[in-house]
């Protein structure tokens, strides 16, 4: 089975969570674990500010990019188990 490569950026909200930023990381490892990714790298790129933002409440998220390696169809597999994780603001992934 032939793997691509993605760079992900995720957004992540740690308001109100009892987590840290580190396991939060780990969790998002565990979901492209989940499915069939392979990590290679993470960079935590730390917290910035929203130019805009369409909630008043959350104005800055904390930016992490994670490079895998997984099967093809894998960034749409990804996209909706994190859709139920509350803890992923935002995710981009792209194919590298």
């Amino acid at each position: 089975m032939n793997n691509r490569n993605y760079r992900a950026t995720f957004i992540l909200d740690n308001r109100g969570k009892e987590d840290s930023i580190d396991q939060i990381i780990e969790g998002v490892k565990k979901e492209i674990a989940a499915v069939k990714g392979e990590v290679s790298g993470v960079e935590n790129l730390g917290r910035k500010d929203f130019a805009r933002t369409p909630d008043s409440k959350m104005i800055s998220g904390v930016y992490v990019q994670i490079l895998f390696s997984a099967p093809a169809g894998a960034s749409a597999h990804l996209h909706e188990r994190l859709r139920l994780n509350d803890t992923v603001y935002r995710a981009i992934v792209e194919s590298v």
